[in-house]
């Protein structure tokens, strides 16, 4: 039996970590707030490995949080529903996902979703509010390899907050390089319900919903920008879905 995981964090404190903030967390998803999950079938599916969930982002972090939830639930035997917070007791703990650096990096609450299961990465084109332009770190980008390799990782293929902002082809070029199972999925109603960083209830009573999607196959015949467009389209991030969600400039 593995104690650490691939990044040496100490999976019997991380399974801690996940039923502290669990428990904190587990009313603002039941109760505070209303939650939809559709398609949650879909991870009792899922091998225990290689599975890359790419998804759209609305808050820093409720949604991650929302998706632990969503995932310990499963692991526990759930079927679209968060009912009975025991199961953040029997978390799945080879869970990481991916943020920038600097936002990981500011306090004590986001060092601890550090240790329990963060992959950081420097953004190439932006950091501290202002366009920038460097090359990527490509140790960072191993680092994201191993996660996959270990396990299970969600991916923001926008690097942002902002609904509607382009995606980065760097998705497409993980995608490439470890062929994992890609899930797509979907989430609303968390920028309404929640602080920009996702940490402070804004208001009670929004319908949250979060969509898994059947696996997505990218034609790698096609070019980078088509293929970039056909994640785009399975996060429901394009054009053609403004007017399902309007553009929210206030986060950036």
């Amino acid at each position: 039996m593995k104690w650490k995981d691939p990044f040496g964090h100490i999976i019997l404190v991380k399974r801690f970590l996940f039923a502290v903030v669990g428990m904190l967390t587990y009313r603002r998803y039941n109760g505070f707030n209303d939650i939809e999950i559709k398609g949650m079938e879909i991870l009792k599916k899922l091998p225990d490995k290689k599975v890359l969930f790419i998804s759209n982002h609305q808050t820093y972090f409720a949604d991650v949080i929302c998706l632990y939830h969503i995932f310990f639930a499963a692991n526990n035997g759930r079927l679209n529903s968060l009912k009975n917070p025991l199961y953040t007791f029997n978390p799945k703990t080879n869970i990481f996902f991916v943020a920038a650096e600097e936002t990981m990096n500011k306090g004590f609450l986001p060092r601890l979703f550090k240790y329990a299961g963060c992959v950081t990465v420097k953004r190439a084109w932006r950091e501290a509010g202002k366009s920038v332009n460097r090359k990527v770190d490509l140790s960072e980008v191993q680092n994201i390899y191993k996660a996959i390799e270990w396990g299970w990782v969600i991916n923001f293929p926008q690097g942002t907050t902002k609904a509607f902002a382009p995606g980065r082809k760097g998705t497409v070029r993980i995608i490439q390089d470890t062929d994992p199972i890609v899930i797509p999925v979907v989430l609303d109603g968390f920028r309404r319900a929640f602080d920009k960083k996702g940490l402070v209830p804004k208001k009670k009573g929004v319908k949250l919903s979060v969509t898994f999607k059947q696996p997505l196959k990218i034609d790698f015949s096609k070019t980078k920008e088509e293929q970039m467009q056909q994640v785009m389209e399975a996060i429901e991030q394009t054009k053609d879905h403004l007017k399902v969600e309007p553009p929210n400039n206030d986060f950036k």
